[in-house]
């Protein structure tokens, strides 16, 4: 099992991430990286309509961030492109 895999795995199940480990996980699930302004990275992806703005907690992610990323990830049923 892959890195990234595994990283999806904890992700999927509800674990922590870290701020990069979360990023590395949005790039593979097809977001790109608009724009960085301060600590805000601004996140856009192809098939939703909305820009997804992602801050560190320290050096995790935020967990309300995460359970976003889970739920647009079920909305627009979107799928890694590398896994």
């Amino acid at each position: 099992m892959s890195r990234i895999a595994k990283l999806n795995l904890r992700f999927l199940t509800g674990g922590s991430l870290t701020f990069a480990e979360f990023r590395l996980l949005l790039e593979a699930y097809g977001w790109t990286l608009d724009r960085v302004g301060g600590s805000h990275h601004v996140y856009r992806h192809p098939l939703t309509a909305r820009p997804f703005p992602v801050t560190p907690d320290g050096k995790d992610a935020r967990r309300y961030q995460l359970k976003q990323a889970r739920d647009m990830i079920e909305l627009f049923g979107l799928r890694m492109d590398d896994a």
